[in-house]
């Protein structure tokens, strides 16, 4: 396994893709069993989310010495298997060196002292700053310290560190749906239609019974709470959980016209609509920003949910590259682009009408800010309603959300 996490993370450096696709990649081109596989997941997930503090303690056990790409690597996933993990010392050191090559000398030197230095090792951690001691950027420390104060920037920093848990939703346009998640002893029922587990419930997902989905993401449509028999635009609908939550809001009646500006991500929407039974979605190709004309002509919609291109700062528990990729001055550009977004939305609400906006961020830039960005331009939207989850608290993703009305 510590060749193919080698393999992994070396690509997801060099090419800069999701963690999550090289790995599922890895795990179909190798024919790996269901436990090889998740210990690769282990493997490669814990190295990226504790990245800085591992290079900490290669840095203390090499005195600083300056390491090659692949050499880096390999000591990342030595030490995160023996510190972190808890793989017995002659399965890590051992498998890890055979992984290694030319270096195998310096990564066996490396891991046995560190199997001998481990308490010194895990003493020095709380010594260190919150962008060590939680593998985070820096940048993204000070901002949240700047935002939220330091102790609320350390309870999400170290929520972040932590797996996340597997949550799915209800799916209450099945009629066999909740009787049989009842009988489920693996699903513990948290409320409002959500379920934990350990692991994902693959036949209940795959006949449509539920949809695997963090309770957070319920909060957008919920607020909007269209009515059956309405119009509405879901504008940034794939891959559809949002979507689906809609049409069981509407009872299946009305029309949802879902659409998402990459044809890609379409085909999956339309291939959970259909196993989630919405009767009810019209799916199209629509760019906001785009010059295309829309695909629903001149109608004017009662509810638009607005679901935009974010940050992902509340989410980087369940996104672990996200961290690593976002720059700092990211914030404003996603920002701009985001208010772009909403002005175009307000074109195809009607007098009366409702947009949610939301995210999946933490951030004022990208929430408060953006709201407010719209009243000032938008004399005739008022602002009902808004929601902010911060993930330590709630104890889910966080989120956010704002009810705006175009007055009538």
């Amino acid at each position: 396994m510590r060749h193919h996490s080698l393999d992994v993370l070396t690509d997801w450096q060099k090419s800069g893709r999701f963690a999550t696709d090289l790995l599922d990649e890895r795990v179909r081109r190798a024919v790996l069993s269901p436990p090889n596989s998740a210990f690769l997941h282990d493997i490669v997930f814990t190295t990226l989310r504790h990245l800085s503090l591992l290079d900490f303690w290669a840095d203390q056990l090499t005195d600083g010495k300056h390491l090659d790409h692949r050499t880096r690597w390999l000591l990342r996933i030595g030490l995160c298997q023996l510190l972190l993990l808890g793989v017995p010392s002659h399965a890590a050191v051992n498998e890890t060196v055979a992984a290694a090559g030319r270096s195998g000398a310096l990564v066996n030197a490396v891991l046995r002292r560190a199997g001998r230095e481990e308490a010194r090792l895990k003493a020095l951690v709380e010594e260190q700053p919150l962008a060590v001691k939680y593998s985070h950027p820096e940048f993204l420390v000070r901002r949240w310290i700047k935002i939220m104060g330091k102790a609320k920037a350390e309870a999400l920093c170290q929520w972040n560190q932590e797996p996340p848990p597997v949550f799915v939703r209800l799916n209450g346009l099945n009629e066999e749906a909740a009787g049989r998640l009842a009988k489920m002893p693996e699903l513990t029922d948290i409320g409002e239609g959500f379920y934990q587990c350990e692991s994902a419930p693959r036949e209940a997902l795959k006949h449509g019974l539920c949809y695997a989905q963090d309770p957070s993401t319920a909060h957008a449509p919920r607020m909007l709470a269209p009515k059956p028999g309405e119009n509405v635009l879901d504008a940034c609908a794939a891959p559809g959980g949002k979507t689906a939550l809609l049409a069981e809001i509407m009872c299946n009646e009305g029309r949802i016209f879902a659409c998402d500006s990459s044809p890609l991500r379409l085909t999956r929407l339309r291939e959970n609509l259909t196993r989630l039974k919405v009767r009810i979605a019209h799916v199209h190709t629509f760019d906001l920003l785009g010059d295309s004309p829309p695909p629903f002509g001149d109608l004017l919609f009662d509810r638009i949910l607005l679901d935009v291109p974010c940050s992902n700062s509340g989410v980087m528990r369940r996104r672990i590259d996200v961290r690593w990729r976002l720059q700092e001055e990211e914030f404003a550009a996603l920002a701009d682009v985001q208010l772009r977004l909403v002005k175009s939305a307000l074109r195809f609400l009607k007098p009366g009408g409702s947009l949610v906006y939301s995210t999946c961020s933490i951030d004022p830039d990208e929430n408060q800010g953006v709201v407010k960005a719209i009243l000032e331009a938008h004399p005739e939207m008022e602002l009902l309603e808004s929601r902010l989850i911060f993930p330590p608290k709630e104890q889910t993703d966080g989120a956010f959300a704002a009810r705006l009305v175009k007055k009538a």
